[in-house]
């Protein structure tokens, strides 16, 4: 009876959000980024916050996880989600009501691609990531939003520059008011990488050089956060304007020892799923 009081505490604990300070000025605007600590899943450890429909975890936890997680972030009951189909490429789709299906009754993704923009008030954008990196945008005049999944591929792929000219050429924004955030995600201390990888960014971007270090033993590691930040600052967004979480998914920890992140590399693919939400509130 013990473990089943012990699990409901746990269930009902409030789900963990790593929120952006420099942005609590801005009333309208809800973001967060996920913890692994505050939901129902007991898949990868009793009382966690997967927020992915993995194979290994129950899916009407995770929904539930999602509502409970959207709602904190947005302070909202109840408040739409709209996610995508990640494909770890640089495709940014536009998210607008009363057009094409956004999702199954089940809650899955219907639309495809690596970035989510919309003008939509009362709605909230996700992204999944447990390594990758989360890119959170806002227009401060216009007010439309941006989330957008920014794996090795995807970051390789530009998105974040890519979803910074969506919004512009969608929206008539300007980088120069816009706000953004870097999630928590695998961090330079963990992203490891072969010479192949090293050799596609530089051939993609002339300061790739600066992005990569070399370690003890001649492994080569990655700054995914810098090489966001340098795109986000080349589409135009003012340096100063952009926040770095900083906080590594594969290594983080709570102070008790357990992990703050799902990482699919430090789990070696068996893990759960962080989601990283923005939208704007009605008014």
């Amino acid at each position: 009876m013990t473990g089943v009081l012990q699990q409901r505490r746990e269930v009902e604990a409030t789900p963990g959000v790593v929120r952006v300070e420099a942005w609590s000025e801005f009333e309208w605007l809800r973001a967060g980024f996920s913890t692994r600590q505050g939901g129902g899943s007991v898949a990868y450890g009793a009382g966690e916050q997967n927020l992915g429909w993995t194979g290994e975890d129950d899916t009407a936890t995770v929904a539930e996880n999602r509502r409970r997680f959207v709602a904190e972030v947005s302070g909202e009951r109840e408040v739409a989600l709209v996610t995508v189909r990640q494909l770890h490429g640089g495709v940014v789709q536009v998210v607008r009501r009363g057009g094409a299906a956004l999702e199954t009754a089940e809650g899955k993704a219907v639309l495809q691609g690596d970035g989510l923009i919309t003008g939509e008030r009362g709605l909230m954008l996700g992204i999944q990531t447990a390594d990758c990196v989360p890119v959170l945008v806002a227009d401060t005049r216009k007010r439309v939003v941006g989330g957008f999944h920014a794996g090795w591929k995807g970051t390789l792929a530009g998105i974040a520059g890519v979803g910074v000219e969506a919004m512009v050429r969608e929206f008539g924004a300007r980088p120069e008011d816009f706000v953004a955030a870097i999630g928590p995600s695998i961090g330079p201390c963990c992203f490891a990488v072969g010479e192949e990888v090293r050799r596609q960014f530089e051939e993609r971007f002339g300061d790739a050089g600066e992005l990569f270090a070399v370690g003890d033993g001649g492994q080569i590691f990655g700054d995914l956060w810098e090489a966001n930040r340098r795109q986000l600052v080349e589409a135009g967004v003012r340096a100063e304007a952009i926040t770095v979480v900083g906080e590594c998914s594969a290594c983080a920890r709570l102070e008790d020892g357990r992990r703050r992140y799902f990482s699919y590399r430090a789990e070696r693919g068996v893990t759960g799923r962080m989601m990283s939400v923005i939208g704007v509130v009605e008014g």
